[in-house]
């Protein structure tokens, strides 16, 4: 995967580095832990400005996050009720889950867009909950700006400061983010389990 964001961000430049952090909120598996770094690289060589290019991270990380934010918004929380309902079982989600979750985010709505956008995995997911909760734009687009930004900004310094050996960041980052989605992942098998157990009794 470095050899193949490396050529994207070499041969189409900045709108490369936009495209690919567009795509990385959209679909996680191209990690933010992978380009960054490597944009620190380029510019650590000269090929980029630093500046610009956190620049045109944290813009095509904002930009990736809008569709997720207009589908929890067109969704809604009467459907996601709705859907508890029906498949609360396999979703490990009753109503009464989606009224407690909705009405956390009501209270720490910024904070958790904010401190989200830091989290790997969740940062991509976070979006969903601000829309269903119906954040008004301009909060969300000002705190997933804000979180992006030290993202970003974080990511391209790590890989600027260790120029040639960037691959570094990954193998120190992207273990995290296995651990965040793995837990995530058995969370909801142990979720499923116990409630299987429980049928059974």
């Amino acid at each position: 995967m470095f050899d193949w964001v490396l050529n994207v961000i070499n041969g189409a430049g900045y709108l490369g580095l936009f495209a690919l952090m567009f795509l990385e909120n959209l679909f996680p598996p191209i990690p933010s832990e992978v380009i960054m770094p490597l944009a620190g690289f380029l510019c650590a060589r000269g090929d980029m400005d630093p500046v610009i290019a956190v620049l045109t991270g944290t813009a095509g990380s904002v930009v990736g996050a809008l569709p997720w934010y207009a589908l929890g918004r067109l969704y809604g929380k009467d459907r996601l009720l709705r859907m508890s309902e029906r498949y609360g079982f396999w979703l490990t989600v009753e109503p009464h889950d989606v009224e407690t979750a909705h009405h956390w985010f009501e209270r720490k709505g910024w904070r958790a867009v904010l401190f989200g956008r830091l989290v790997p995995a969740v940062r991509t997911l976070i979006s969903v909950p601000a829309g269903l909760a119906r954040m008004p734009m301009l909060p969300f687009l000002a705190f997933t700006t804000l979180g992006s930004l030290v993202w970003t900004s974080l990511l391209l310094g790590a890989g600027y400061v260790l120029e040639d050996q960037y691959a570094r960041v990954e193998a120190y980052v992207d273990p995290v983010s296995k651990a965040v989605i793995f837990g995530i992942i058995g969370i909801y098998l142990f979720r499923v389990g116990r409630r299987l157990l429980a049928n059974k009794g």
